[in-house]
């Protein structure tokens, strides 16, 4: 296990780095460094854990090796679970183990993302193990919407980006009809004053 191979996986504004231990057919676990640091931060453990497993650890999003985000863009602890889920899928792994490490005062005391991971994700988990951080922490009368709105966002944006985004030419006729049925509160006069400016003409429509 002191042997590494390094790994990327496209997202849309670059790639996600990784290092990866063990045999790739091992029981999959993957590794999350804390606040400020990369994929190295388990360069001292792994070799001391279990030979039979199959070690991943991702940089997040500006860290180590991986590419940052578009210049502006917020680094919001959502976009850290969004980030482990693309990992989780380019690797097709459909449940694995989730080690994280510290990530306990990213922007609001609560955000621990290996843990609001499993809570978000639990069918995707069969074991979290946490280095020098806590559990993730909810009102109970908070719990439920909190789950069901978060998810429902992740879910949606990673369906989006993995959709073709060829865009769709319509007749102006047509992309009025699709306006208005994307909004219900705009009327007809104020849907084609919109589109002047919303559309692109092309010589497709």
């Amino acid at each position: 296990l002191s042997m590494f191979s390094e790994l990327k996986f496209p997202v849309p504004w670059g790639h996600v780095a990784a290092k990866a231990w063990g045999p790739s057919e091992g029981h999959p676990v993957l590794c999350l460094h804390g606040w400020l640091d990369n994929a190295n931060t388990f360069d001292k453990l792994i070799p001391l854990l279990p030979r039979d497993c199959y070690y991943v650890a991702m940089d997040f999003s500006g860290h180590g090796l991986s590419s940052h985000r578009p210049a502006g863009s917020p680094y919001h602890f959502l976009d850290y679970v969004s980030d482990v889920l693309r990992v989780a899928a380019a690797l097709q792994w459909r449940r694995f183990t989730l080690m994280g490490h510290s990530m306990a005062f990213l922007f609001l005391s609560y955000c621990f993302i290996s843990p609001q991971f499993c809570f978000l994700y639990p069918e995707m988990v069969d074991k979290l193990i946490l280095l020098e951080s806590l559990g993730f922490l909810l009102a109970p009368e908070e719990t439920e919407a909190w789950l069901k709105s978060k998810r429902m966002v992740i879910d949606r944006l990673l369906s989006l980006e993995a959709k073709p985004q060829t865009p769709k030419a319509r007749s102006p006729k047509a992309a009025l009809q699709r306006l208005l049925e994307a909004n219900r509160h705009l009327t007809a006069e104020g849907g084609a004053i919109l589109l002047q400016r919303g559309a692109t003409e092309t010589p497709a429509g």
